[in-house]
């Protein structure tokens, strides 16, 4: 995998120093953000080692970011509704809300 791809900013910035417990772990739990699921891991010849942080997302939701599309017709909705760019739906849907969500 070419190097632009895995790096999204070459600036880093040194958090902590640890150490690999008995089993050869190291443990991330205090630097690392509560949606990181996961990690793709990367080594490169001189044994260096960049750890991609990955979220899951459901199966169901997958097909969009598989859908480029898709995906940027939904940016381009989500960021159209951030501007305040909406239009007023012809119906009124608050008939079908239910009051217990």
């Amino acid at each position: 995998m070419a190097k632009q791809e895995v790096l999204k900013d070459a600036e880093f910035e040194e958090l902590t120093e640890t150490r690999v417990d008995t089993k050869h772990r190291v443990s991330l739990g205090k630097i690392l953000g509560g949606q990181v699921t996961s990690f793709r891991v990367y080594r490169n010849a001189h044994g260096q080692i960049i750890l991609d942080p990955m979220v899951s997302i459901p199966a169901h939701e997958a097909w969009l970011f598989k859908n480029t599309r898709a995906a940027r017709l939904v940016q381009r909705g989500l960021e159209e509704a951030k501007r305040g760019h909406v239009a007023k739906a012809k119906e009124d849907y608050s008939k079908h809300v239910r009051g217990d969500t």
